[in-house]
């Protein structure tokens, strides 16, 4: 009877060695294998303006200059808000906001500090790079970067002139342009916010195609000195990915396979026809907001030590719509009729996820 109860322990204590040298190396095969993910993000903040009116511009217009009293905290609201958001975007993928994200509709560095300041975003780290565009209403983008992930080494803007009905020239909003460094990799990335529809959408089409032609152009200056370069776009467009500024200008595509090193995919055009969106206006839905990649980010997903695309999303949970009222099922918008709604954006923000397999 002992001998059989020592004949067991002897076993248990063999299995237990045996298991405990099997999770040492998963373990570490773990740790060899990393994977490593950063996402890509785009958010129309809804005209983040400050309450201090510019002389030089017709920010007067912009809805906070509208409200007669308590603007201070409206506005001291509307930033963490859009800071709420941003914080969230893609967390679950991640465990933390995004790497990048493109804005647009924000009017300078002062909301852009009060931003990246505030208690949501604080602890992110970010950086800005931002330009005084030549915009009427001194409507901007910017991207906002988390300086532990990323080195920016260049930036710029390019102008988008465009001409009125009578031939008139003005200037919209800039596109940006940053290069930079993330995961010791050569990344570029452009920010859109192409011209809207005011007018209607085949009225207004030639200007959209106007900043795709410039979008194209700016793909291309980088292509020549970079034939595989990993390009990321992204902004509120204005279009869907269905329209000819797309794919008859930008020329996107909505496979991955068999492209050549300039094409442009856009894995939004898929989440359109499958019935995502990111606006919705007189009931009519809308997929406006898009991050697209060239090329470079296709890699194959068992490539080691390169920053590949993964998946693309948008981003609503639940509290960013609208729940009750007129405006049921629209995104929950900041303002409404000169006033503020506690809400956040008449769009949802998007973001593309990037992942990295080191070599083991």
């Amino acid at each position: 009877m002992k001998i059989k109860h020592i004949s067991l322990l002897i076993i248990s204590i063999v299995i237990l060695f045996s298991c405990k040298n099997t999770a040492t190396k998963r373990t570490d095969q773990a740790k060899d294998q990393k994977l490593t993910i950063h996402n890509l993000a785009f958010y129309n903040v809804e005209n983040l303006f400050d309450t201090i009116n510019d002389p030089n511009t017709l920010d007067e217009k912009s809805p906070i200059l509208e409200i007669k009293e308590g603007r201070k905290a409206v506005y001291q609201q509307k930033v963490k808000n859009m800071a709420t958001v941003i914080s969230g975007i893609g967390k679950d993928k991640t465990g933390s906001a995004p790497t990048l994200i493109g804005l647009a509709e924000i009017e300078n560095e002062t909301v852009l500090k009060d931003l990246i300041e505030s208690s949501m975003l604080k602890a992110e780290n970010y950086g800005y790079i931002h330009f005084d565009s030549k915009d009427a209403r001194g409507i901007d983008v910017a991207l906002l970067y988390k300086k532990e992930h990323f080195i920016p080494i260049d930036f710029r803007r390019k102008a988008l002139r465009l001409s009125s009905e009578t031939g008139e020239k003005y200037f919209s909003r800039d596109q940006l342009v940053v290069t930079g460094y993330l995961e010791e990799e050569r990344i570029h990335v452009i920010v859109n916010h192409w011209p809207s529809r005011r007018g209607g959408e085949e009225k207004s089409n030639h200007l959209r195609e106007n900043a795709a032609y410039l979008t194209t152009t700016i793909c291309d200056s980088i292509f020549t000195n970079e034939a595989n370069a990993k390009i990321g776009v992204l902004g509120d467009f204005n279009d869907n990915p269905s329209n000819t500024s797309f794919k008859s200008v930008l020329k996107t595509k909505s496979s991955k396979e068999a492209l050549n090193n300039k094409d442009i995919y856009n894995p939004y055009e898929s989440l359109f026809k499958e019935g995502h969106h990111t606006l919705v206006y007189r009931d009519n839905l809308y997929l406006f907001d898009q991050v697209l990649v060239s090329k470079g980010f296709l890699t194959k997903e068992d490539t080691y030590d390169s920053l590949s695309f993964f998946s693309a999303h948008v981003h609503n949970p639940s509290f960013l719509t609208q729940a009750t009222g007129r405006y049921k099922n629209y995104p929950f918008r900041s303002f409404v009729r000169n006033g503020f709604t506690g809400g956040y954006s008449d769009h949802y923000p998007v973001y593309i996820t990037l992942v990295k397999n080191k070599k083991p």
